[in-house]
């Protein structure tokens, strides 16, 4: 089997797409104007449910990324369910090979998390903030297990935005 074979065949399972935020110290810290804390986003679609007790999710991260080398520094960080009305925001922190994540956040309304202080996006159907308790390396991902700290369910407005054969989409 290819690796072409293989992404084609998983591009037929829908999934449900999240950003998952954190906070990193300044990227400058010489710099006296910049910032202490810089707030990092990255989109993912490999997100789940893993426990209900205790109440644990996890995501998978491409290793070396810079959210999985964050993660492995730090163990707090905080996830947004996205809704439909939110591909832009999927599709901004899906980029790769950006320095500063300052300018994508700039226009995006969110609430800082009460233990994470990551950005919680204003509009998502759901939002948790997650203490890592465990990361799995598993072929070129890291699988990031964190504890649920807090939830909540802000918008129950529209539906999920999902991702199907390589593109997101609206359910129905």
């Amino acid at each position: 089997m290819s690796n072409d074979e293989f992404r084609a065949a998983m591009s037929r399972l829908a999934s449900g797409v999240v950003l998952v935020t954190a906070q990193e110290p300044s990227l400058d810290p010489d710099d006296p104007s910049a910032p202490d804390v810089e707030d990092v986003g990255m989109t993912a679609t490999a997100f789940m449910s893993v426990s209900l007790d205790p109440p644990l999710v996890l995501v998978s991260l491409r290793e070396g990324s810079r959210m999985d080398e964050l993660l492995e520094e730090q163990d707090l960080w905080a996830v947004s369910v996205l809704s439909e009305s939110q591909r832009h925001i999927a599709g901004r922190f899906a980029m790769k090979g950006r320095l500063s994540d300052r300018l994508l956040f700039a226009d995006i309304p969110y609430t800082r998390g009460e233990y994470t202080d990551a950005p919680l996006v204003g509009g998502a159907l759901a939002v948790l903030e997650c203490r890592t308790e465990q990361r799995v390396p598993a072929g070129d991902h890291t699988l990031v297990i964190g504890r649920v700290l807090t939830a909540g369910v802000p918008s129950a407005e529209g539906g999920p935005l999902t991702y199907f054969r390589g593109r997101y989409r609206q359910l129905g």
